[in-house]
């Protein structure tokens, strides 16, 4: 069993950056495909990228191809979201899931934007994008 914990959140102006990361514990996160995901009030929670376990695969969401950067540290048991150019519509709670197993995030065919495809969720961290 795997816990996830999301940190690097927090009240930002429009067009700046964060890096968010989502530390492991109990588990090496090697072994486990990794996905983010975001939900905004009244909102239903969308997926907006995934690494695969050999990082050698990253997927985005349309709404955040050529500004968001997902990456990973097997050997820090982290993996990391790094957000720039922020806009007010990137405002949500960020989670990071794990999947155990080399099968999810390996092709193009947004398997890794649905929530039950993943077996452990962080508790999420704020995005707050704001002038």
């Amino acid at each position: 069993q795997v816990h996830l914990v999301e940190s690097g959140g927090g009240l930002v102006q429009p067009g700046t950056s964060l890096r968010l990361s989502c530390a492991a514990s109990g588990s090496t996160l090697a072994y486990y495909a990794i996905g983010w995901f975001r939900q905004a009030p009244g909102k239903e929670r969308e997926g907006v990228s995934c690494i695969s376990i050999d990082a050698g695969r990253t997927y985005y969401a349309d709404s955040v191809k050529g500004r968001f950067i997902i990456s990973r540290d097997n050997v820090k048991n982290t993996v990391y979201l790094q957000v720039n150019s922020l806009k007010p519509e990137d405002t949500a709670v960020y989670y990071c899931a794990a999947r155990f197993g080399p099968v999810l995030c390996t092709s193009a065919d947004g398997r890794y934007t649905n929530p039950d495809e993943y077996d452990y969720w962080g508790q999420g961290t704020q995005v707050t994008v704001s002038s």
